[in-house]
């Protein structure tokens, strides 16, 4: 990062992640995490808490730094360079955080919120479902409503944090009203783990190991009432705005692969082929042009989607899924090229290169696919492009003979070229 885009606040939390994935993070706790000897790093967690880094956004009084989200994406991209699962460890405040302290009641935000920012508890978001993926309103997870407490029944899956997690956000069915606008079938519970909360799987993982990711089975769960986030019905809301730090942290996490980058750069001006080291190569030298091109232009981008947000800018999905889908690839060239710096050792243990690219081929897919990136990207711009208020230069007016250029017409311009058509008849 640039240290001439932050203020002096952010600068000074930036380096202060620095020093402490530098210095009090170990290779041989990263090695445990991706042999899987680690099972859910609680560890780390409760040493972010003590140096109260969990929840930069949020207010002081619930044990957050209340600093912006320019500061977040700072510190998460100083994280990033730890990989995925622990990344994941340190946004997942901001995440379920920002579930409870927009939309929880004051009771919920003293008796998780806080705790949970203090690192006294672990919380996980329940998301996925086995026939869900991508299809997120289809969710079958029901909670039946009786009286002062909620029947829960269903699973969830790819829950990070499955295992080591203390209570759980769980976007569940609520109305069962088959008329029922998708926007208005679901709601999100808080759950706490006990009875009728089991995880019954733990999947094994490419990469993004250590982390507790596995499968929660609800059976006959029992929920208090007073544990729903927001209103009745009201998951959507939730979900849309939780969606913000999913995808923007998921972002800002991927600009740590520069830690691959600058090993493949430092091994490149060691390793000597042909009597001189090889980055006096045109092909090693270009493959690290493009990828520090690459990780700037994502980083750019970043932090305008995170600045966006600070200052409420009307566009900032668009931005923040921009963001998401251009850090994550640009993350997966940038590890490749690495690796291909490097030849065959890169293939190897002997460097962590391989954990790297091991896991950051899950950033195109955790949060929202690429894909579903490219239908919201698409989606808002219409919208901006097509809106009523638009008031940019028409560069159509610009045409050679605006007159004579070829139209599109619209169904209603059909029908009044048939009913003229008609009349001619």
């Amino acid at each position: 990062m640039y240290n001439f885009l932050l203020t002096p606040e952010e600068q000074a939390l930036k380096n202060e992640v620095r020093c402490f994935v530098r210095e009090q993070i170990t290779s041989d706790f990263l090695r445990k995490m991706d042999k899987d000897e680690i099972v859910y790093p609680r560890e780390f967690v409760e040493d972010l808490a003590a140096r109260n880094l969990r929840g930069i956004r949020f207010p002081k009084k619930y044990g957050g730094r209340g600093m912006n989200w320019v500061a977040e994406v700072a510190a998460t991209e100083e994280i990033g360079c730890l990989g995925m699962a622990l990344g994941c460890a340190f946004v997942m405040p901001s995440i379920v955080g920002e579930a409870l302290n927009i939309f929880g009641t004051e009771e919920q935000k003293e008796r998780y919120l806080k705790p949970y920012l203090e690192g006294k508890l672990v919380a996980a978001e329940a998301l996925t479902e086995p026939r869900g993926g991508s299809d997120f309103f289809g969710a079958m997870t029901r909670a039946d409503l009786r009286g002062d407490h909620f029947v829960l029944n269903g699973q969830k899956r790819f829950v990070v944090g499955a295992e080591g997690a203390d209570f759980f956000l769980v976007y569940c069915r609520t109305n069962f009203d088959e008329n029922a606008h998708k926007y208005q079938r679901l709601s999100l519970l808080i759950v706490e783990r006990g009875p009728g909360v089991e995880t019954e799987y733990l999947y094994g993982l490419m990469g993004c190991r250590g982390g507790g990711t596995g499968r929660l089975v609800f059976r006959d769960t029992k929920v208090p009432k007073k544990n729903i986030v927001g209103e009745l019905h009201g998951g959507a809301m939730c979900f849309h705005q939780m969606m913000i730090p999913e995808r923007l942290t998921s972002a800002a996490a991927s600009l740590g692969i520069w830690g691959a980058l600058d090993l493949a750069v430092r091994y490149s001006n060691r390793r000597r082929t042909f009597g001189k080291e090889i980055r006096r190569y045109q092909a090693i030298s270009s493959l690290v042009a493009d990828s520090i091109t690459q990780l700037d232009a994502a980083r750019a981008l970043v932090y305008v989607a995170a600045r966006a947000m600070d200052e409420n800018y009307p566009n900032v999905r668009r931005l923040v899924s921009e963001a998401k889908r251009c850090a994550t690839e640009s993350a997966w060239d940038i590890v490749n090229n690495a690796m291909q710096i490097m030849g065959g050792i890169g293939y190897t243990d002997v460097y962590p290169i391989e954990r790297a690219l091991r896991d950051t081929r899950l950033g195109m897919i955790w949060t929202g696919t690429s894909q579903i990136m490219n239908l919201l990207i698409q989606h808002e711009y219409y919208n901006e492009v097509l809106d009523a208020a638009y008031d940019r230069r028409l560069m159509e007016d610009d045409a050679t003979n605006p007159d004579d250029t070829e139209r599109c017409f619209t169904d209603e311009d059909m029908i009044n070229i048939f009913e003229q058509e008609i009349k001619k008849t």
